[in-house]
């Protein structure tokens, strides 16, 4: 609420009244960020890169996931443990040797070349999620349909993933969120103004020796905005997916 409130205000009543209503309501400050070219070509680049992260995403996690939950092979167990370890080591610790591999496939100032980093760093708790609800599809209808001449490529696209829209769903927003938030993957990768998502967009307001506060309050609230749409219309599916298998009988 203090940020909605004080991109309604002027720089100097924010210093001297932050979490009060405005005296007088800024209408401009949020005008003039709806109306500007800049602040659409940064929604429309974070669309663009948070949209890829989440398909790539949820392609590559739920076919691991499918994989660890429904086909019993040697080293499953270690591996999954493997990839695990990812929850354990945040994009930061692997800054640089990233930032090396992204330049030698030639991947810098683009899309891809912060969009698969991201997907790397989701998989982990795509995967477990996943996992954790592909293991409650009972192993007997695997079985039944194998019997019946099914691949496992035919019981995952037709039996499993449309069971699983709630989870999906639940993994989907979490990422998109996580991806559209994203601030250091997008910096390092990035050079062009042009390819900048929202976070890197607020350096527009802040200046050598000062900053305008009620701008960026401004335009964080008009930022913000979709991934709130997105977790409000999403928000039953949510719930299901992460309360699924939690209560066994």
């Amino acid at each position: 609420v203090a940020t909605v409130l004080g991109g309604f205000k002027s720089l100097g009543e924010l210093r001297t009244n932050p979490f009060g209503l405005p005296q007088v309501w800024e209408w401009e400050n949020y005008g003039g960020i709806l109306w500007s070219k800049r602040y659409w070509q940064l929604l429309g680049n974070s669309l663009i890169i948070s949209t890829m992260t989440v398909v790539l995403t949820l392609i590559a996690a739920s076919m691991a996931a499918f994989v660890f939950a429904q086909i019993k092979f040697f080293g499953s167990a270690m591996l999954m443990s493997y990839i695990t370890m990812g929850l354990l080591f945040p994009a930061a610790t692997a800054i640089l040797p990233l930032f090396i591999k992204v330049r030698d496939l030639g991947l810098l100032d683009s899309y891809f070349g912060v969009v698969l980093p991201q997907v790397a760093f989701a998989l982990a708790m795509s995967i477990l999620l996943l996992r954790r609800f592909f293991k409650d599809i009972p192993y007997e209808l695997l079985e039944a349909a194998r019997i019946d001449g099914c691949s496992y490529i035919e019981f995952f696209r037709y039996v499993t993933l449309p069971l699983s829209r709630p989870i999906l769903a639940t993994v989907g927003t979490i990422v998109f969120v996580n991806s559209w938030n994203s601030y250091l993957i997008p910096l390092i990768m990035l050079n062009s103004d042009d390819l900048y998502p929202w976070p890197l967009g607020i350096m527009v307001y802040q200046g050598e020796y000062s900053s305008e506060w009620h701008l960026i309050l401004a335009f964080v609230t008009l930022t913000i905005l979709p991934t709130i749409i997105l977790f409000l219309f999403a928000q039953k599916h949510i719930v299901a997916g992460l309360t699924a298998g939690a209560v066994k009988g």
